[in-house]
């Protein structure tokens, strides 16, 4: 019973949660099925259980962490300025795939995979940049050009990553303080374009409206002429026109009247008052 009970304690496994089991049998290897989180029964003194963390894991590479024999990375930009990164990865083993992982890399893969490979797609991806660009517009740009390399080798390795943080880039003061005095200049002449845009935009504006104003005036003095042209042709065709016009011109004060007769003339109505005056005295 006592033999019995010792085989029964030695066959059971429990694997936490969050874990995953590969299971070493010293008659066969590594069996390619891995144990899930559980109860699992396994032949006593012949197989024995590994356990991998296939939890979310992190590295971080920066300063003042205390991580073996460098802390942040350091790389060389496009142009060759020494470059200081912070990096954090995170990433979690493939548990469907923890037996082969076991059998290639043991685990030991934190040192012999996953620090050295950031190291070096971090290095490769900063030097494909320059220094202005890494610490202005292109840091998105570095921590994509990381991830997709790192994605990559982590898949060779049976690991999956999950994001990499680019936390900081420091580069040397002496460049920090070119890189803004250059980025402040073409700041300046970008500001100095834009007026001189406006002003030529105004330029055109003014030019614009002159020959607007140009055209109108003549226009209108081409009309005027039109006008008198065609009165004229009017008067001349027409000349009891001429006696409307003399008439319309006369002060509200006369009193006139214009009699339809071959000669088309024109009555005083005061002298034909007063005449009419002595005729009845």
């Amino acid at each position: 019973m006592v033999l019995a009970g010792l085989l029964l304690a030695q066959g059971i496994k429990v694997i936490p949660a969050g874990y995953v089991g590969v299971v070493f049998s010293a008659l066969s290897g590594v069996k390619p099925q891995p144990l899930q989180e559980g109860v699992h029964f396994v032949v006593p003194f012949v197989d024995r259980v590994n356990l991998y963390d296939g939890r979310l894991q992190e590295i971080t590479l920066a300063h003042g962490v205390n991580d073996g024999d460098e802390g942040a990375i350091r790389a060389r930009s496009k142009e060759g300025l020494d470059i200081t990164a912070d990096v954090t990865v995170n990433f979690r083993i493939d548990r469907t795939k923890a037996a082969i992982m076991h059998k290639e890399l043991g685990r030991n893969y934190m040192v012999t995979v996953v620090r050295p490979q950031v190291r070096s797609k971090v290095r490769d991806a900063i030097g494909q940049f320059n220094a202005a660009d890494l610490i202005s517009t292109q840091r998105q740009e570095v921590e994509a050009s990381i991830t997709r390399s790192l994605t990559e080798i982590f898949e060779k390795n049976n690991l999956l990553l999950d994001s990499v943080l680019l936390r900081e880039l420091r580069i040397p003061e002496s460049v920090a303080k070119a890189i803004e005095q250059k980025q402040t200049a073409e700041q300046q002449v970008a500001v100095e374009k834009n007026r001189l845009q406006q002003a030529n935009i105004s330029a055109q504006r003014a030019v614009v409206e002159a020959e607007g104003a140009a055209k109108a005036a003549v226009a209108k003095a081409r009309g005027e002429a039109q006008a008198l042209s065609l009165r004229g042709r009017a008067l001349r065709e027409n000349p009891q026109l001429i006696q409307l016009t003399v008439a319309e011109k006369l002060s509200p004060g006369i009193n006139t009247v214009m009699l339809p007769a071959d000669g088309n003339f024109l009555l005083d109505l005061k002298s034909l008052s007063a005449a009419t005056t002595k005729t009845s005295n």
